[in-house]
């Protein structure tokens, strides 16, 4: 969930003024926001986010005010931009649907709530009537249903513990301030795990992973980044046991068959170490630790953000 939707509904309601929400709820081809994505205008013309990257956003502004005028709340369909009709769209050749409705504050005031307990859970929009509930706890895919009711995935930012404070863990926590991520750096080595070697790190834990608890749970990020099998195949085998959202580990191809036959000894599945990463992030070709890094965070973007997940190298005859 966007904090700049919620604070922007807030703001709009100390000050007496209504809100409207936007959310994109379905796409066809190329759109450029996925579902989930929201824009949020406020009566006096205030707006944050977006559901087309500009391409619309003018026209659903329009439509919020005829909502604080009594119109009633809505799917509206964008499809592609006729340039000669000066036919609102989208330029990308995609389509979008979007659901429009008013702020109720005292929803999105609980929303924030849970949010600030670092819970999470699904919101459920039913878009022909407007009811809306929230479940805490749960995750399921952020979808249109076949009855029009929309779910979607309502959680803080994305939670990324690295465990290895090598030069590439503070480039991936910079990339990671720069997209909302909440980074975490664990590693026993008190002379690597310091504030002036990771500055850009939303905390830094000096412990081993068997001493964690619960840090790591289905809706966290782990990388590895130490070369030290000593923390990285415990820290593999947390992810794996907690169906951690995506597992990556650096590494050549000995490391990689070294750290899963270690896992195999301990009791995981080859479809368990299917799910792991291995060397973590996308080929872009760079070997600099800040171009590894950054291949880090595209894979990571690519597979929490629903994009295809790499598939894992088959077997050696």
């Amino acid at each position: 969930m966007q904090q700049e939707v919620l604070d922007l509904i807030e703001a709009a309601a100390a000050a007496g003024e209504q809100a409207a929400v936007a959310t994109v709820v379905s796409t066809i081809r190329s759109a450029p926001r996925q579902p989930g994505s929201k824009f949020v205008v406020t009566e006096s013309g205030r707006m944050v986010g977006s559901v087309s990257g500009g391409c619309v956003e003018a026209d659903v502004a329009t439509r919020a005010q005829e909502l604080f005028s009594g119109a009633d709340a809505g799917v509206v369909h964008y499809g592609v931009a006729d340039s000669d009709a000066w036919e609102v769209g989208l330029s990308c050749g995609g389509e979008i649907d979007v659901y429009l409705e008013k702020a109720d504050p005292s929803f999105w005031t609980a929303i924030q709530e849970v949010l600030n307990e670092d819970g999470y859970g699904m919101l459920y929009t039913d878009t022909a009537t407007g009811e809306k509930r929230f479940e805490r706890g749960v995750l399921e895919a952020t979808e249109l249903r076949e009855d029009g009711v929309f779910a979607e995935v309502v959680e803080g930012p994305l939670r990324v513990v690295i465990f290895g404070a090598a030069e590439a863990a503070e480039h991936l926590c910079a990339y990671g301030k720069q997209l909302g991520w909440r980074t975490t750096v664990v590693d026993p080595r008190p002379a690597l795990a310091t504030p002036e070697r990771l500055p850009s790190a939303g905390s830094i834990v000096k412990s081993w992973p068997e001493d964690l608890g619960d840090i790591v749970d289905e809706r966290t990020v782990v990388v590895t980044l130490s070369h030290e099998e000593r923390l990285d195949i415990p820290a593999v085998a947390s992810a794996l046991r907690a169906n951690a959202r995506y597992v990556g580990a650096i590494g050549a191809k000995k490391t990689q068959e070294r750290r899963k036959a270690a896992l195999l000894e301990q009791g995981f599945t080859e479809d368990d170490l299917a799910r792991i990463n291995g060397p973590a992030g996308l080929d872009l070709g760079g070997r600099q630790p800040s171009q590894i890094a950054l291949a880090i965070a595209a894979e990571i973007v690519q597979v929490t953000s629903g994009g295809a997940r790499r598939k894992p190298a088959p077997a050696a005859a």
